[in-house]
C-alpha cells in the first residue's frame, strides 16, 4: 500500500465521525484533501454539513466537491476540524505548516470543539522537530525578527538554520495572508510549550507551526491498520487491519 493510500485510509476513518448537521472545519495538504474528497461523497449522497476550509487551496477543492462553506464571521464555533500534520508527538502535539496554511489551521482548530489529525503512521514522532518548523511573518523587519527568533531558540534550548521559504517558481512563497514562511531546522524540540510561547512573544511572528494542545485524536494509517489515539491516553485505542 502506498502513502496515498494510507492518507485515504486515516481520512475515511476519520469520516465516521461526521454525523449531520454539523460545521466543520476543513483542513490543508494532502491527506486532508482525501477527507473533503469523502466528504463531498457524503454530501453528494444527502449528507447536510457545512465546512471553513483553513486555505484558498481547500475552498476550491471543496467548492469542487459540492460541500457548503461558511466563514467564522457568520458562524462562532466548529463541532469539528480535521486536518493532517507534518509531525505528531505521544502527548499529540503537532507540527504544522508544511503547506503553508498554518495561519487559518490554527484560527480554525482554536474555534472547534474538537480537533482530529489524520496522518499515515511515519508522521508519528517521539519528539517534534525533524520537520522544519514553519514561523509565518511579516515581511517587514525580517532581519529583525529573525535575530529575535535566534534568541528564542537559544533560549527554549534548541537551535538551527533558518530559511525563508521559496515557491515553486523561485520566489518567496506568500502565505493566503499575504505573509512569509521562515523555516527553521531545528532537529530536536525538548519543549515544544515553551518555545511556542517564546515565540508568540515576538512582534514580527504572525504564527508558528506548534500546535501545543489543540489535538484531541490522532488517527495514524500504516500497514498494520489504522490507530486511533486520544489526547489523555498514548495507548492504542483501536486497530483495524
Amino acid at each position: 500500500m502506498n502513502m496515498d493510500e494510507l492518507k485515504r485510509q486515516a481520512a475515511a476513518r476519520a469520516i465516521e465521525q461526521v454525523d449531520n448537521g454539523m460545521r466543520l472545519g476543513l483542513g490543508t495538504g494532502s491527506t486532508a484533501k482525501h477527507f473533503v474528497e469523502l466528504l463531498g461523497e457524503r454530501v453528494r449522497a444527502g449528507l447536510d454539513v457545512v465546512g471553513v476550509p483553513t486555505s484558498e487551496v481547500t475552498r476550491a477543492d471543496a467548492l469542487r466537491c459540492g460541500i457548503r462553506l461558511t466563514t467564522l464571521d457568520d458562524i462562532d464555533r466548529l463541532d469539528l476540524v480535521v486536518d493532517g500534520a507534518d509531525e505528531i508527538d505521544p502527548t499529540l502535539n503537532a507540527i504544522k505548516g508544511g503547506g503553508g496554511a498554518l495561519l487559518r489551521e490554527k484560527i480554525v482548530a482554536a474555534a472547534s470543539d474538537r480537533m482530529i489529525v489524520i496522518a499515515d503512521d511515519s508522521k508519528w514522532v517521539a519528539t517534534l522537530g525533524r520537520f522544519p518548523l514553519p514561523v509565518e511573518v511579516i515581511p517587514f523587519g525580517l532581519a529583525a525578527t529573525q535575530r529575535a527568533m535566534a534568541r528564542a531558540f537559544a533560549e527554549g534550548g534548541v537551535s538551527g538554520q533558518m530559511v525563508v521559504r521559496k515557491a515553486k517558481d523561485g520566489h518567496v512563497f506568500v502565505t493566503d495572508g499575504g505573509h512569509w514562511i521562515v523555516d527553521a531546522h531545528l532537529e530536536r524540540i525538548t519543549d515544544a510549550p515553551r518555545l511556542a510561547g517564546l515565540l508568540n512573544a515576538i512582534p514580527g511572528v504572525v504564527e508558528h507551526g506548534l500546535f501545543i494542545g489543540l489535538a484531541s485524536t490522532v488517527i495514524l494509517a500504516g500497514s498494520q491498520g489504522i490507530r486511533v489515539v486520544e489526547r489523555g491516553n498514548t495507548a492504542i485505542l483501536g486497530e483495524t487491519e
